[in-house]
């Protein structure tokens, strides 16, 4: 993680690295959107309706699974990344230490809160919309607590999610490269702020429109920071090729 970017055949393989990590974090990125565009949909918080509307989805489990396929390649791609910048300040080098780490636990929490939500809340509200007129509130009751466990969860997977962003935007911020501009760790730490604001919305009242809101931000703030992370490792390898081959 220390080595120059000065040294030749280094250079190139952390110039490689940091590619690859623009490759998967956009990759990670635009396969999340586009799966989550055919999650089942309706006012989240109205939770009569949007049971229903979970229980008659054809596609629920499949959903969830690329999901987490494509939360797996963001990480990859953030650790990556942390492991790939050249950096020699204690302060860049602990914060890339322990953005991968944080990643790492993003990815934790991402996976217990797709249990939760992609096997937990389809079978109970397959099990509330099955159940006799007798057994619907004690039915409706479990899928309430589910919904609000998933809440729990989906909150602390996106502060975990945050506080990896800010260390990976620190640790941008002190890498010695030209490759990457200051401008860009700031704009991974705006999409930071996104999350630790999903965080704090979706634990004090669950899926609103304001936490809707914020998912839109941060997908957009992601999308930028990632697009401009690839075009400038794309960039740099072109104009490296030259030199290479000399």
């Amino acid at each position: 993680m220390s080595t120059p970017h000065g040294q030749g055949g280094s250079a190139a393989q952390d110039g490689g690295s940091v590619r690859l990590a623009a490759r998967l974090l956009l990759a990670g990125q635009v396969l999340y959107i586009g799966v989550t565009q055919f999650h089942a949909g309706g006012d989240a918080n109205d939770h009569p309706a949007i049971f229903a509307s979970y229980a008659d989805s054809g596609d629920w489990k499949g959903v969830h699974v690329a999901q987490f396929a494509a939360m797996g390649l963001i990480v990859a791609g953030l650790i990556t990344l942390c492991l790939s910048l050249d950096l020699r300040s204690e302060f860049g080098m602990w914060a890339a230490r322990l953005g991968a780490v944080a990643s790492a636990v993003a990815l934790a929490l991402y996976a217990v809160l797709q249990a939760v939500d992609g096997v937990g809340n389809k079978q109970v509200d397959d099990a509330w919309v099955g159940a006799s007129s007798a057994q619907k509130g004690a039915r409706f009751a479990s899928a309430e607590a589910m919904r609000w466990l998933e809440w729990g969860m989906r909150s602390y997977h996106d502060y975990a999610l945050g506080i990896a962003l800010l260390l990976v935007s620190g640790a941008v911020l002190a890498a010695r490269a030209a490759l990457l501009p200051s401008a860009l760790a700031y704009l991974i730490g705006l999409s930071a702020v996104a999350y630790l604001l999903q965080g704090w919305v979706v634990g004090s009242e669950g899926f609103s429109g304001t936490h809707a809101t914020l998912i839109v931000v941060a997908w957009v703030l992601s999308l930028a920071w990632m697009i401009w992370l690839a075009v400038l490792t794309w960039r740099s390898h072109r104009a490296a090729l030259p030199r290479l081959a000399s």
